[in-house]
């Protein structure tokens, strides 16, 4: 079951990919996960996709901690890739969570 994530930053990111370079693209999301993960004030992310439309929410502790991962030279430079290679189009929202509660059957 998730975590309550009450206080944290959410960073959502809607896209469509075009469907060019699955697998360069496939690696470049494992490696992304891996280096934000590692990342001060990296709190745990979400994601779904489903014909060519994804969906990621990273949490972040605060704007700086979510800054700071923008700014990341490897998160730049694979940003920079995806706008050239693997996307038709991206949104990116930035929010605070007020409320966090979570349900799972047993």
């Amino acid at each position: 079951m998730a975590e309550d994530r009450t206080g944290q930053l959410v960073v959502m990111f809607v896209s469509e990919r075009t469907g060019d370079d699955p697998e360069g693209y496939a690696a470049a999301a494992e490696a992304m996960d891996r280096l934000a993960a590692q990342q001060p004030g990296y709190r745990g992310i979400d994601s779904v996709s489903a014909g060519g439309l994804g969906i990621t929410l990273s949490y972040w502790a605060d704007e700086a901690s979510a800054v700071a991962w923008r700014r990341h030279p490897e998160h730049a430079a694979t940003r920079e890739a995806g706008r050239g290679r693997w996307y038709k189009w991206h949104r990116l929202h930035v929010a605070d969570i007020n409320r966090s509660y979570s349900w799972a059957r047993e």
